[in-house]
């Protein structure tokens, strides 16, 4: 559903359509469960966002089922591993399963691509925890909370890095994809305790440092879909049991017209449409 152009002169606007989910866990048991809803996607998305928290506890079989519910949809599917992904210690193996699949699975890496003759770009990173500005951890003290915070400095800066290829590939659209939060805005819901085990600032800073159209991101069940970072980057938190659908739909210009943006809603059977 694209809006009529600027004043009402009825141009309508080149746009990306990003469908996006995150925390779908699926297990051995999970076999088709998404696939129908997925097979849709040709008809309503230019590409497909996998935000995490692919699989139930990260192994290699349950890998497989993933991969056969995005394998050969006629879109481009990007992905990052969330925490779930990694518990079984096997995230390459998880990775290699999903890219053998065709699903550019990035980890501090960015991808482009073609969309109605412009270039769309995904900056992906798992990120971690460590908290918000005002109630965030530090890196001092122990060893172990030195490497704590160690590790999402590092997925920050990865993904800074990311970004700023994308700027040097000059997309039309630039998307910063993670598994944590960069912001407490769309963790609300959830209990104030564990904020600080559900995201970090510092991916907020790094996306506020080198821009982005879009930061999707899942991880927070309890959460709330819209949020912002401080520089003004649209924040939406795709975690299934948030969105409620199979997938969220948004809506981005490819012409550098921030007016046009929208969120274009949610689908699994229905889909519902909302504003940015």
């Amino acid at each position: 559903m694209t809006p009529l152009g600027p004043e009402g002169t009825g141009r309508e606007t080149a746009a990306v359509r990003v469908a996006a989910v995150g925390d779908i866990h699926l297990g051995e048991d999970c076999h088709g469960l998404l696939r129908p809803a997925f097979e849709t996607l040709p008809d309503c998305a230019d590409l497909l966002l996998l935000a995490g928290d692919l699989t139930r506890h990260g192994y290699a079989a349950e890998a497989e089922v993933v991969a056969a519910e995005v394998a050969d949809l006629g879109v481009p599917v990007v992905a990052v591993l969330g925490n779930h992904d990694h518990h079984a210690d096997q995230p390459a193996e998880v990775a290699r399963v999903l890219r053998d699949a065709g699903v550019r699975v990035l980890e501090g890496e960015s991808t482009v691509l073609p969309v109605a003759g412009r270039g769309v770009g995904v900056a992906g990173v798992k990120g971690f925890c460590g908290g918000f500005v005002g109630r965030s951890a530090g890196e001092f003290g122990e060893p172990e909370m030195k490497a704590f915070v160690r590790t999402t400095r590092r997925s920050a800066d990865l993904l800074a890095r990311a970004l700023a290829e994308l700027a040097e590939h000059r997309c039309a659209v630039r998307i910063a994809l993670t598994h944590f939060s960069p912001v407490p805005d769309t963790l609300a819901g959830e209990p104030l305790e564990i904020y600080p085990f559900l995201g970090s600032y510092l991916l907020a800073e790094a996306i506020d440092a080198q821009g982005a159209d879009l930061a999707v991101h899942g991880h927070a069940h309890l959460g709330t879909e819209h949020g912002m970072t401080a520089g003004g980057v649209r924040v939406r938190n795709v975690a299934q049991p948030v969105i409620d659908h199979a997938f969220a739909l948004y809506r981005l210009p490819l012409d550098g017209d921030p007016t046009a943006a929208a969120d274009a809603g949610t689908a699994s059977t229905p889909a519902r449409y909302g504003s940015p």
